[in-house]
């Protein structure tokens, strides 16, 4: 999953600090910085990952969903608004197969197919890239980042490797008891750690309804970034993204609840949020939920009702941090 797309150029440092919200111009060479688009009139356009694997080359990541218009943007941005910058953009989506292996033993389970390469902590921490070679020659791309908040890594082959990487993986993992997981498992892992996806970024939200204001730059200028401060998209009272749980443990909720304080008629006079992602946590042993909810970061521990009328299924929750499962990272950084 995923799109992948390498931006090069003598000026792509300075480009890329103008199409995302946050710094770019100093993130050093075998380092991977998260990165917030905005569209022009301030809104979240998309999220994802750049890694810069040398001085004037950056591998892009963007959401599956819009991996299309996104390209489309960096194009636009690229040959109408700054056609003066020394930049070029390529799709290696079906180029590279990648492939996230996490989990305790996924450090151990790399030093078996990589080429006389570090990966220690001290030498390969959170949020490094690199180019090596693994299983005697082939050329790779190496990426420690993690979605499910273990520590993992994702390692990305030329496609035409890429069966033989997945068997070489599932051989060399046999003693760590590896198994694959899909992207139904990493759904539920990504709402544990209270990671938004597609179902947060609706094209209506703003990085202050994620509670990324702090990411938008105000030492720089770049797309969105002025209308964004707009007074209308960041009222104190406005929907801020939270975590739900159920106050009775055995009762589920779905997405698509609408949110009700209590004592109030469950109308929508009176509708103050949506819950927008829901999972059964394995971890936790009850579900757990994300959603948007009128200054919700001021509301931990508050009990509202999740007011499902479609389905006939009213559940009380109670408000709390989106972040389930590790809140200090210190998994994904160990």
């Amino acid at each position: 999953t995923l799109c992948k797309i390498d931006c090069q150029g003598w000026d792509a440092a300075e480009f890329l600090n103008r199409v995302y919200a946050n710094p770019f111009l100093k993130l050093p060479v075998g380092k991977v910085r998260y990165g917030l688009m905005m569209r022009e009139d301030g809104i979240v356009y998309d999220d994802g990952t750049v890694a810069r694997l040398d001085e004037n080359h950056y591998v892009i990541t963007t959401t599956t969903a819009n991996a299309v218009l996104v390209f489309r943007q960096l194009e636009f941005a690229r040959q109408c608004l700054w056609p003066q910058l020394d930049v070029h953009l390529i799709s290696t989506t079906d180029g590279w197969a990648q492939f996230s292996v996490a989990g305790p033993n996924s450090r151990n389970l790399l030093a078996k197919i990589t080429d006389d390469f570090d990966l220690s902590n001290e030498v390969f921490p959170f949020m490094a890239c690199a180019n090596l070679t693994v299983c005697g020659g082939w050329k790779a791309r190496l990426f420690r980042i993690s979605f499910s908040g273990e520590l993992a890594y994702e390692i990305a082959v030329p496609s035409r490797y890429g069966n033989s990487m997945m068997e070489t993986l599932m051989e060399a993992g046999q003693e760590f008891n590896v198994v694959p997981y899909g992207t139904e498992a990493l759904g539920v892992m990504r709402i544990e750690k209270g990671h938004f996806a597609g179902n947060e970024l609706t094209g209506q939200t703003t990085a202050f309804n994620l509670g990324l204001d702090r990411m938008v730059s105000k030492k720089k200028d770049s797309i969105g970034n002025k209308l964004s401060e707009r007074s209308g998209l960041n009222q104190p009272d406005g929907i801020r993204l939270v975590g739900f749980v159920p106050v009775d443990k055995n009762k589920p909720f779905n997405a698509g609840a609408h949110f009700v304080s209590k004592g109030k008629e469950k109308n929508l006079e009176n509708d103050e949020g949506w819950m927008t992602s829901v999972a059964y946590s394995p971890t936790l042993g009850h579900t757990i939920g994300l959603g948007f909810i009128k200054n919700g970061l001021n509301r931990y521990g508050e009990i509202v009702h999740a007011v499902d009328p479609l389905r006939g299924n009213n559940t009380d929750v109670e408000i709390c941090s989106p972040h389930f499962y590790d809140p200090d990272g210190g998994r994904q950084r160990g």
